[in-house]
């Protein structure tokens, strides 16, 4: 639960996802018993020559990054579940991202850690004492000039203030009774700004010669729209397109605090799961999978296009002009003036839109961007996703799907379905499945395809609860969905639906 508090504005979302690649055609039979792989994602046009442009990387070392975050971010997820309370936060090391490090604050946990596949470091604070200690420098400096930046350091186990008066702020701090210990001030001139004034990254006119970006598409029951920053518009202020003709009107506005809006269009606008990536063409969004620390990301924008970078650290807090702003991330992403609600995105992942931030894309910067779940939440809205519409939300029974199997697992183990084989889809299509164990275990859900050697992992649903559900758009072959128990013993009901 956010500590903001939520006020009823609205915002419109345009998001693209990112295309997994196409499996060659199947010779022969798949046999069952293949072990599962990494899926290889193909990254959307223009992202390996802005990670090579704006990271210095080669082509070669941008794709390595990108294939060691999508095998590592499912070992960070299990970890992060397993330490619960002795997570201290994790983070990716090295310029291809070749490991993955994990906090806890008990030594006991580093064999697990390691056998996961991850670097075990321990630490005196946890990630949930952390977000407290920001809590607290926040109110603490709530009417102090200086210290505009705040932030949790997963790394160096602390809350950093960034301010261009650091003694006046660790007086502000120690006053409070804040743990100096858990505290470092940084001196910085850094002055994050909103960048409003001048598409997801498209641009958008609310009035004469304000300019934004729209964040990504979204949809409220049948009214369709696309999220952006709360500092575009307020509530009831209508909006113009690219093309200068009526687009809609803003239904919620939040800031400063929160810094996001939702936007209701007209049926002249239709939302598509795209984002610009500033050279003519556009990439897909999948879902909304929340990326750690030390991530790629890329930024689309009306005015600056399409720039990379990493995710540095998360539940940062910003005081602009206008008044603190909380719980957005930070990133080494550039931005201007108009990219303000433009889309943050992590492979074929929404991140969030971009609030404001400092320095420009000439001689580079710091941008922070709201993260898209919160949005999503308060306002009660649906990304559009590359997925389509997935079956309704699963009520414990996976009803209303044409095929079902049921099994049983104990803590650990696992099962591909449907019955230790696969099926064969002839057409392109939506591939549905539902899961349902019982409460207090930790199942997933994987949807395979078969590559001509092997099977990738085309979608996956792996949230800490017993039940999943996955909706994943795919050419025609064969497929197979593996469910393994993270945690707990219990039966389980798949039910799917083929194209």
């Amino acid at each position: 639960m956010s500590r903001r508090h939520v006020i009823t504005t609205g915002c419109v979302l345009t998001i693209t996802a990112l295309t997994l690649t196409a499996a060659p055609a199947v010779a022969t039979s798949p046999a069952v018993n293949a072990s599962a792989v990494l899926a290889v994602r193909q990254p959307p046009p223009g992202m390996l020559e802005a990670f090579q442009r704006d990271l210095g990387l080669t082509r070669e070392q941008a794709q390595t990054r990108l294939l060691n975050e999508a095998r590592l971010r499912p070992v960070e997820a299990k970890l992060r579940r397993r330490l619960g309370s002795r997570f201290g936060g994790s983070w990716y090391a090295g310029i291809i991202a070749q490991s993955l490090v994990v906090a806890t604050t008990d030594s006991a946990d580093i064999p697990q850690i390691v056998a996961a596949g991850g670097r075990g470091e321990v630490v005196s604070r946890s990630l949930a004492e952390l977000d407290t200690i920001v809590e607290q420098v926040d109110a603490a400096l709530s009417t102090h000039p200086n210290g505009r930046v705040r932030y949790v350091d997963v790394k160096a186990n602390k809350v950093v203030i960034l301010s261009d008066a650091p003694s006046a702020t660790r007086d502000v701090i120690e006053a409070a009774g804040v743990n100096p210990v858990a505290v470092r001030v940084v001196p910085s001139d850094e002055r994050p700004r909103p960048l409003s004034d001048l598409q997801g990254g498209a641009p958008y006119y609310v009035g004469v010669t304000s300019r934004c970006s729209v964040g990504f598409s979204v949809t409220r029951g049948t009214q369709n729209g696309f999220v952006s920053a709360g500092h575009c518009g307020k509530a009831g202020s209508a909006t113009t397109g690219f093309n200068q003709v009526a687009q809609g009107v803003f239904q919620a506005s939040h800031f400063p605090d929160n810094d996001f809006a939702w936007v209701a269009v007209n049926a002249d606008w239709t939302p598509k799961p795209l984002v610009d990536n500033g050279t003519g063409g556009t990439v897909t969004v999948a879902g909304s999978k929340e990326a750690i620390e030390g991530a790629s990301v890329c930024r689309s924008g009306s005015a600056t296009g399409w720039h990379c970078g990493v995710i540095q650290q998360r539940n940062a807090s910003v005081t602009y002009p206008q008044g603190e702003v909380s719980e957005v991330t930070r990133t080494n992403v550039c931005a201007e003036p108009g990219d303000s609600g433009g889309s943050f995105i992590s492979i074929d992942q929404a991140q969030g839109v971009t609030s404001g931030g400092s320095g420009d894309c000439t001689a580079g910067g710091v941008t922070y961007f709201q993260p898209i779940g919160e949005i999503l939440t308060t306002y009660g809205l649906t990304l559009v996703t590359t997925a389509g519409n997935p079956p309704p939300p699963n009520t414990g029974t996976c009803t209303g799907y044409p095929q079902t199997v049921t099994g049983t697992l104990n803590s650990e183990q696992s099962a591909y379905q449907p019955n230790n084989r696969y099926y064969r889809s002839t057409v392109t299509g939506v591939h549905a499945g539902c899961l349902d164990a019982d409460d207090g275990v930790d199942f997933d859900l994987y949807l395979q395809k078969w590559n001509g050697r092997g099977w990738d992992t085309v979608a996956t649903s792996d949230s800490p609860s017993p039940d999943e559900k996955i909706s994943y758009t795919g050419p025609p072959g064969y497929y197979r969905y593996r469910v393994p128990s993270s945690n707990g013993s219990s039966p389980y009901t798949l039910g799917y639906r083929t194209p």
